[in-house]
C-alpha cells in the first residue's frame, strides 16, 4: 500500500509544471528587452492588438534591429534570410496581452539559443581610457555609431577617429573628457 501511494505522489509531481521553466533574473535579456519595447511601441501607436497587426509591427521593428536584437529576429524568423519562421509564437500571445517574460519562456522551449543572447556591455566613454581598450572594442564603438575607420591601421588611428566623432555621437561624454 505504501508503495502505491509513493507511486501516485511521483505521478502527481510529474504532472505539475516545474519552476525551472520560469526565467531566471537576467535570462533572455535580449528577448525580453526587445519584446517589451515592441509592446510599448504598439500601445503608443494605437496599433490594433490582433495577431496580423502585431506581426507586421514585429517585422518592421526587426528591419531596423542591429546586433543582438537582429540575431533574435533571425532566430524567430523575422528577417528575410531566416531559415525558420516562428513569429506567430510572438504575435499570437502578444495579441492576448501575455507578459513578454512568458512569451520568451515559450520561445526558449522552441530554441534555447534565443535566451543565450546577451546585450554587449556599454563602454562609459566619459571616463574610459581609450588607450587601454582593445582594437575590437574600439571598432565596436564606431560600428554602434554607424561609422567606419577607412585607412585605420594602428590603434591610435581608431582612437583619433573616436575622439573626432565623440562630440557628434556622445556629446555629454565628450564634454566630460579632459584629455581631448
Amino acid at each position: 500500500m505504501l508503495y502505491l501511494s509513493g507511486l501516485s505522489v511521483a505521478f502527481a509531481l510529474a504532472l505539475v509544471p516545474s519552476c525551472s521553466d520560469a526565467l531566471k533574473d537576467g535570462e533572455c535579456e535580449v528577448c525580453v528587452g526587445f519584446l517589451q519595447r515592441l509592446y510599448q511601441t504598439i500601445q503608443e501607436n494605437n496599433v490594433k492588438f490582433d495577431s496580423d497587426s502585431i506581426e507586421k509591427a514585429l517585422l518592421k521593428s526587426c528591419k531596423d534591429a542591429k546586433g543582438k536584437e537582429n540575431r533574435f529576429c533571425y532566430y524567430i524568423g523575422a528577417t528575410s534570410d531566416a531559415a525558420t519562421k516562428i513569429t506567430n509564437e510572438v504575435s499570437k500571445p502578444m495579441s492576448y496581452h501575455v507578459p513578454v517574460e512568458k512569451i520568451c519562456e515559450k520561445l526558449k522551449k522552441k530554441d534555447s539559443q534565443i535566451c543565450e543572447l546577451k546585450y554587449d556591455k556599454q563602454v562609459d566613454l566619459s571616463s574610459v581610457d581609450l588607450k587601454k581598450l582593445k582594437v575590437k572594442d574600439l571598432k565596436k564603438i564606431l560600428e554602434e555609431w554607424g561609422e567606419s575607420c577607412k585607412g585605420c591601421v594602428e590603434k591610435s588611428d581608431f582612437i583619433r577617429k573616436i575622439n573626432e566623432l565623440m562630440p557628434k555621437y556622445a556629446p555629454s561624454a565628450a564634454k566630460a573628457r579632459t584629455d581631448l
